[in-house]
This record gives C-alpha cells, sequence and structure tokens, in this order.
C-alpha cells in the first residue's frame, strides 16, 4: 500500500547554481525518458550539483521523495545497499539481503534515488541499481560517476565545462564561466564585477581554467590575496610548466583541473600543504578536534590545526559545516585525491592510516564507556557523525588483518551496532573480524557477544547459542562478565522461541548479579529484560514489574535511556496483562519518546503496537485501527515485525481482530489507511497525545 512519504533528504544550497539552464533541461527530459540516467564527466565538472538540483526541479513528481546517497566514503561494494538504507532512513534487523529489504520498502511508491559519486563502486552500483529498477517500477535512479555504470537500460549524460570566452570575445559578462568567477569572487572580494578593466583577464583565467566549475571556485577563492591579472599570469606560467611535461598527454580538460589543484596547492603555505594531504585520510566529514588527534605532531602542531582549517576552507579546499554538534568540515572527492596522492609522495600514508584508525578506537572505547550513562542521545548523535570514518577504521584494520584491533573495534561498538540501528552492518564487520585468526580473551569474548547479541535482534536464536558456548570457551578462567554474556544470549534465545523454562534459568545469572559494584552491563540489563518478558509471559506479571523496577533503577542510577525505555515498553505490556491501561499508556509513550530520540525504529513499531493494543482494550478501536496503520508503515521501515516473537505477534493479531470486529471491515479499513498515510512524526504525535484514551476517538 503507497502511502504520503517524505519528501527526502536533499541537502540545501549552500551556493547558488549558476548557468546551466539548457543541461538542466536536457537532464530532466532525460530523466522522464529514463529510469537510469548516469551523469559523466570530468572530476570537478559539476556533476554532484547538476544532479542535485534536477532532483529538486524533480521532486514534487515524486510521491516517495527524493534521496540523495553519497558514495564517496564508501569502499566496500557489499556495503552499497546498506548505505541506500540509511539515506533512506531505513532500518531491517533481519538476516534478508539488505537488496530485497530495499525492494520491499520501494514497492508500491515513486521515487527518484541521487547515486553520487559512483565511480569507484561501479559494478555493484550497476547490479544493484539493476536488481532494484527491475523489482521496483516506480523506481528511477539519476547517478553520477566519472564513467558509465554500462548497466541495463542506462541513458549516459556527459557533463561538459561550462562555455568560456573565445580570445577575440568583446562582452564577455554573459558567459556561464565568468559568471560563476564573478558570484564567486564578490563572496571573498565584495564588490568584485567584471569590467572594462579586467574583463580580458577574467577571459583569460577562464580560458586557461578549461570552464570547469571546481578549478573556477578554487581560482576565484584566491582573489581576496592578488588582483585577477595577477591571478591569470601566475596561471599563465603554471599550465605552460605542466603543458611541457608529463602532463602534456593528458586531455585539456583533465589537465586544466590538475593545474588548478596543483596551483592552488602552491598557493598554499606550506603547513596548509601538510594538512590537506594529512586530512585526504578522512571519510566522509569530519570535525577539528579528530583533526588535531590524527594530523599533528612535530611538524603541525595542535595549537595551530584550527586556524589551518579556517585557511583551507577560506581557499576552498574544505566546505565548511556547521551543524548543531558542532563545526565539521569536508573535502571534494577530487581535492581529496589530490592530497592523498601528496601524502603518499610524503611517504607518510600508512602512518595517518594508521593514525586515523587509532583515533576512531579510543572513540569507539569512550562511546562505549559512556553509552550507559546520562550522555547516551549525544554519544547516539557524535556516532552516527562519525559513521562513515567508524567504517574507514575498520577496513583498514581488516586490510592489514590486524586481528587484535578488529576483533577489539568491532565487538565495541556493539552499542553502536546495537543501539544505533545498524544490526545489518555490524554483523558484515563482526563476521570479517571473527573470521581472521585471534586469540581468546576479552576483546574475543566481547566480539562473540555482540554478534550473538546482533543475531538474536534478527530472531536468530540458533546462533546466539552457539555465540554464547563460544564466548565461555574465549573467555579467561573464572571470566565474570563471559558469563553473563553467554546466559544473556542463550535468555535471548529462549525469548525468541517462546521457550519461557529456557529464558528463566538463563536470565537467574542476570538477576543474582543486578547489584554487582562493577555497576550494569548491557548484557547484564538484556539478560533482565529476557526475564521481565518471560515472566509476563508465564503470567507472574508482579514478579515481572519486580525485575523491571531493578532495571528501571539500574539505568536512572547512570542514566540511561535506551534499555531503560525497553524497560518501559515491557512495563506497558505488563500493565496491560493486569488491566492497569492507563499506567500500560503512560509506560508506553515514555518508551516512545525515548525511542523517538533515539531513533529505534525497532522500538518505536512496539510501542505503537502496545498503544494499539492499549486503545482497543479501552474500547477506542477507531484509534487502534489507526495506530495499528502506523505501526504496518514504521515495521515497514523496519523488518521482521515484532521480531516474530510469539507473545508480541499475538497481541498485534488479538488487537487487529478486535478492531476490525467493533467497527467493520470498511471503517477499519479507512482507520487503518488514516494511520499508514500519515507522515511518521505526525503519526508519532499522535500517538503521544496524553488524552488519547479519553477522547473517544
Amino acid at each position: 500500500m503507497a502511502g504520503k512519504w517524505q519528501a527526502g533528504n536533499l541537502p540545501s544550497e549552500l551556493t547558488s547554481l549558476v548557468g546551466r539552464r539548457t543541461e538542466l533541461d536536457e537532464i530532466r527530459r532525460a530523466c522522464r525518458r529514463s529510469r537510469l540516467v548516469t551523469l559523466t564527466g570530468v572530476g570537478g565538472v559539476g556533476k554532484t550539483r547538476l544532479a542535485l538540483r534536477t532532483a529538486a526541479d524533480l521532486r514534487p513528481e515524486f510521491s516517495g521523495g527524493a534521496w540523495l546517497v553519497e558514495l564517496s566514503p564508501l569502499d566496500d561494494g557489499v556495503l552499497l545497499p546498506h548505505a541506500i538504507a540509511g539515506a533512506l532512513r531505513l532500518t531491517d534487523q533481519t538476516t534478508r539481503p539488505m537488496t530485497d529489504v530495499l525492494a520491499e520498502h520501494l514497492s508500491g511508491r515513486e521515487v527518484l534515488l541521487v547515486l553520487d559519486t559512483c565511480e569507484h563502486l561501479v559494478d555493484a552500483c550497476a547490479h544493484t541499481v539493476e536488481t532494484l529498477l527491475a523489482a521496483v517500477p516506480g523506481l528511477r535512479v539519476l547517478a553520477t560517476s566519472r564513467r558509465p555504470l554500462e548497466a541495463a537500460g542506462e541513458l549516459v549524460y556527459v557533463v561538459d565545462p561550462l562555455p568560456v570566452p573565445t580570445e577575440d570575445a568583446r562582452d564577455v559578462a554573459g558567459l556561464d564561466a565568468v559568471a560563476l568567477l564573478a558570484a564567486r569572487a564578490a563572496d571573498n572580494v565584495p564588490g568584485f564585477t567584471v569590467a572594462e578593466h579586467n574583463q580580458a583577464a577574467v577571459a583569460r583565467l577562464c580560458r586557461r581554467l578549461e570552464g570547469i566549475p571546481l578549478a573556477i571556485e578554487l581560482a576565484a577563492a584566491r582573489l581576496r590575496d592578488l588582483p585577477v591579472e595577477a591571478l591569470a599570469d601566475r596561471l599563465d606560467d603554471r599550465f605552460a610548466t605542466l603543458e611541457t611535461g608529463a602532463g602534456a598527454a593528458a586531455p585539456p580538460w583533465h589537465r586544466a583541473l590538475r593545474t588548478a589543484v596543483g596551483w592552488s596547492h602552491e598557493l598554499c603555505e606550506p603547513a596548509e600543504r601538510l594538512l590537506w594531504a594529512r586530512i585526504s585520510v578522512f571519510a566522509g566529514d569530519f570535525d577539528a578536534e579528530a583533526v588535531r588527534q590524527v594530523c599533528a605532531d612535530e611538524r603541525l602542531p595542535e595549537a595551530d590545526v584550527g586556524l589551518l582549517l579556517d585557511s583551507l576552507a577560506d581557499e576552498s579546499i574544505l566546505t565548511w559545516l556547521p551543524t548543531g554538534a558542532g563545526e565539521r568540515y569536508r573535502m571534494l572527492d577530487t581535492l581529496r585525491e589530490y592530497g592523498a596522492g601528496w601524502l603518499r609522495v610524503l611517504g607518510e600514508e600508512q602512518e595517518l592510516r594508521r593514525r586515523h584508525r587509532d583515533h576512531y578506537v579510543a572513540l569507539a572505547a569512550r562511546g562505549a564507556a559512556g553509552w550507559l550513562g546520562p550522555g547516551q542521545a549525544s554519544w547516539y548523535d557524535r556516532m552516527i557523525a562519525e559513521h562513515d570514518n567508524l567504517r574507514a577504521a575498520l577496513e583498514t584494520a581488516l586490510a592489514e588483518k590486524d586481528a587484535r584491533t578488529a576483533v577489539y573495534l568491532a565487538g565495541t561498538l556493539v552499542f553502536f551496532w546495537f543501539g544505533c540501528g545498524h544490526v545489518k552492518e555490524g554483523r558484515h564487520y563482526l563476521g570479517q573480524a571473527l573470521a581472521l585468526d585471534h586469540e581468546p580473551g576479552p576483546a574475543l569474548v566481547q566480539a562473540l557477544w555482540a554478534d550473538g547479541l546482533l543475531a538474536a535482534t534478527q530472531g536468530d536464536a540458533d546462533l546466539a547459542e552457539a555465540r554464547a558456548a563460544q564466548c565461555e570457551a574465549a573467555a579467561d578462567p573464572g571470566g565474570a562478565y563471559a558469563e553473563t554474556c553467554a546466559r544473556a544470549l542463550r535468555a535471548s534465545a529462549g525469548v525468541i522461541r517462546g521457550d519461557v523454562p529456557q529464558a528463566m534459568r538463563e536470565s537467574e545469572h542476570a538477576y543474582r548479579t543486578r547489584w554487582s559494584d562493577e555497576g550494569p552491563t548491557l548484557a547484564g540489563l538484556q539478560g533482565l529484560l529476557c526475564r521481565a518478558h518471560a515472566l509476563t509471559v508465564d503470567g507472574r506479571v508482579e514478579e515481572a514489574i519486580g525485575v523491571l523496577d531493578d532495571l528501571r533503577a539500574l539505568c536512572d542510577q547512570c542514566g540511561e535511556q535506551s534499555m531503560r525505555s525497553h524497560g518501559d515498553l515491557l512495563r506497558g505490556q505488563a500493565e496491560l496483562a493486569r488491566g492497569h491501561l492507563d499506567a500500560a499508556v503512560a509506560y508506553g509513550q515514555a518508551a516512545l519518546r525515548a525511542k523517538r530520540r533515539l531513533h529505534d525504529s525497532f522500538g518505536i513499531g512496539l510501542t505503537v503496537d502496545l498503544l494499539a493494543v492499549a486503545a482497543s482494550a479501552a474500547g477506542r478501536a477507531e484509534r487502534a485501527a489507526r495506530l495499528l496503520g502506523l505501526a504496518k508503515r514504521i515495521w515497514s521501515t523496519h523488518g521482521r515485525a515484532q521480531a516474530d516473537v510469539p507473545a508480541w505477534v499475538a497481541a498485534r493479531a488479538e488487537c487487529e481482530r478486535q478492531a476490525r470486529g467493533t467497527l467493520g471491515d470498511d471503517a477499519y479499513r479507512e482507520a487503518f489507511r488514516t494511520g499508514f498515510n500519515s507522515d511518521i512524526e505526525a503519526g508519532l504525535a499522535f500517538a503521544l497525545e496524553p488524552e488519547g484514551l479519553t477522547n473517544g476517538r
């Protein structure tokens, strides 16, 4: 069933798009004619900018929205479907292939996907795009790549540089290349205009840069330091040197871009050039503190990094990104590649990649320590922002077959994989890390526990139990933590299978050790949740509430929200079991508020189901049907509804039966459709209304 969908995730334009009207018209027509359009052309020619403007213009034609998928930070083509899912805000914790999940999610929708920077993942992009286009009739794809994808049905549009003035041109102001230089120069030199006194130099500069937008923008950034005539003279000298050297055989556009980037590099101060090279190891965007930790040393003092970053941003080498969590920076791929080349020339590439890896290993350790604490929401935001760099750190460790670091990092990130909605990706990296040779010990126990927990989240009871046995085998003698992990995994397997005796037996350890002086652990809290669930299913509701009261106290002691909200969800189910509907709603809404903040789609789906059941029990059948529709919508973005846990599946099925029986088929379908078709945020606001059970809806 297709419903009203969010408009997408296209970023707002930071600067105006100059010219390109003809190209935009042609690309829009191409997208209406072909389901796969690939914009190709030299680096820096403006493919991404054109794709984003085209997508923004076409967005009203797609009820499912237009969605940008940035691929430049991604090294592993296996994770391409995960990157697409992340851009679509789709989480799925089942064991199904992510491409199948994407196809199901997009089915019945009209969606435009913008796959940006595909050239390093051409084969993976071609395969994924062909699969999705075959499965989803309403899907269209607009890709950018330096070379075609060579996928079935692909229409390739070559993006040329901007038109430049001829040598004998007299009126140059109306040409796109000149207009772009003038616009960007005015940003750096207030009042700059193209006039009679400088138009010859401006025209010469644009010709030398072959109309490549990135090259023009780099040149414009230098006009705060040099007049346009001097800039054109310097570039003439630089280009003449290149034309007589090894680069003379390169196509003119490639030479022009390389000239502009190299010339901009030469104009940087030595410290700026060194920082440019070193920050090329970052993936995606990054903050100043990470740069200080990774890039600073005796050659590049930490105290200088902030000013150097500002200088590189002023010179258009970096893009400054103000965010709610602080300032971050990003480098265009072409400039990152140039910096990476210099890093290799300097002989520092391996050392800087290891520094980068070590920084993110340390960040993961701090995040793991702080996750069960008052800063949990901040850690969520921080780790989501650093996702690309965490991937890069793992890829470095795996590429070097550094089993110790790979196992440690993948296992330490269990809070990120589990708590931030990246279960499948976590299992991908854990599987690779655990396949390396490794030694028994705490790091291996942690990685096995992490993989077992993620497997349990996917409903794989058998693998959870297998990882439990491996945890025990890898532990040091008498390892209490390993026992907690192993038993929590076996208790989770019992919950998945509906085996109440197993869940009770294996959660006993977590219950006995809940007040340990060492404080709560994710494994211990998971064990308590399993115990509370088993007690509720077994009809021992008061005992379940006692366990949940202890879990809440443990979480409140350290300010933890995620597992506490899981406890509130189970408390709501327990209150329902004893007929306390107002209490069930209060706990369910408390859980929903926390899960909404942490973007926990699995937990959101369960809490909306709970609130639907409570509404039905209170005789509010229309409200129940509407909430069931909303929950169905949420589960469609998650994966396996109710994780196939028997008690949860049965509760929802009974709620559906009661609501349909009360309303009749037609009224039920209408209310259900209203919930399903609503914007998710509006639907959650409805679910959180305090008067929900008393307003007759």
